[in-house]
């Protein structure tokens, strides 16, 4: 079972209060999770960042939309009441709250209208949000970006000349701290001269161990052959550990084939490539910044 919208816990979460106690939101929101039978998965599930979960996520967001329309109040930090203006929406017996419906509420227009309250808005300026949470929009709008930006990273290095593959890799080693400096790195790493390159190179800027670097700007899918020959030739290098990487895919076979040996090789193939680039800023640019920022609870606390 998918975890709830948001906006589906408004209505139960107005309803758990209508007993006039004070509730604890992180309570609440297992009490719920209760009502709508959600199994401990579900209840577990993380948004994206890793920072809190998808369920209290949603809770605290319904809680939030209905505090800034008036039908609940926040009496102590990290808890719920029922206000008035709650009691009376609950004798309504409405069947669903959400967005729609607390569009009736002057609160909830001002704080969902896009612009600022200097300017005039009209009910169609009303942001629409869906189920998910702002979190969880943001999370979703930046991983689509990303995954576009991998691709045109990818076609951009299938169409570069080899030598400049060879650079970008060595670029990229040494952006994750592998081989030193730039110039050792480079003066280890070489073409390969089959569409490749090769080289050994340092683990780290001592130098304590060595890493055996092969990398092919493939399309076709590399198979168990390929890698298999890549941890042969490790022994002739003197190295223990290998990194083989292509701009394509490796196969299943080849997968399989390096979690049975003993010797160290990861295989790296071009999503994974794309995603380091962007990681350690080889061949993109930071065009913008965002800094989501929370109330910092200890610095309130007057206790």
């Amino acid at each position: 079972m998918e975890c709830p919208g948001y906006q589906e816990f408004m209505l139960p979460l107005l309803r758990l209060t209508a007993d006039g106690d004070e509730h604890k939101v992180s309570a609440a929101a297992q009490t719920l999770a209760d009502g709508f039978s959600l199994p401990p998965a579900q209840r577990a599930e993380l948004l994206p960042s890793g920072q809190q979960t998808k369920l209290n996520n949603r809770v605290q967001w319904a809680s939030t939309y209905l505090k800034k329309s008036g039908l609940l109040s926040s009496p102590r930090r990290g808890y719920l009441l029922i206000t008035d203006l709650g009691r009376s929406i609950l004798k309504e017996n409405p069947s669903r709250i959400d967005n729609r419906f607390l569009r009736r509420f002057p609160e909830f227009l001002e704080f969902t209208r896009k612009r600022p309250a200097s300017e005039e808005v009209s009910d169609n300026d009303v942001v629409e949000v869906d189920n998910e949470t702002p979190e969880e929009t943001i999370d979703a709008a930046v991983r689509t970006m990303r995954s576009a930006l991998a691709e045109d990273l990818l076609e951009r290095i299938h169409k570069s000349r080899p030598q400049f593959f060879e650079q970008l890799v060595i670029d990229l080693l040494v952006a994750m701290g592998y081989g030193g400096s730039r110039e050792d790195a480079g003066q280890a790493v070489g073409r390969s001269g089959d569409g490749g390159i090769d080289g050994i190179i340092k683990e780290d800027r001592l130098g304590l161990d060595a890493v055996y670097v092969q990398a092919k700007r493939w399309e076709a899918t590399v198979g168990r052959p390929i890698v298999q020959a890549f941890a042969g030739s490790l022994g002739g290098h003197r190295a223990r550990k290998g990194v083989l990487i292509t701009t394509s895919s490796f196969s299943s076979d080849a997968r399989e084939y390096v979690d049975r040996i003993e010797k160290r090789i990861v295989l790296v193939d071009g999503q994974q490539l794309t995603q380091l680039m962007i990681d350690h800023n080889i061949g993109v640019n930071l065009v913008a910044s965002y800094s989501i920022k929370k109330v910092d609870s200890d610095y309130f606390d007057e206790e």
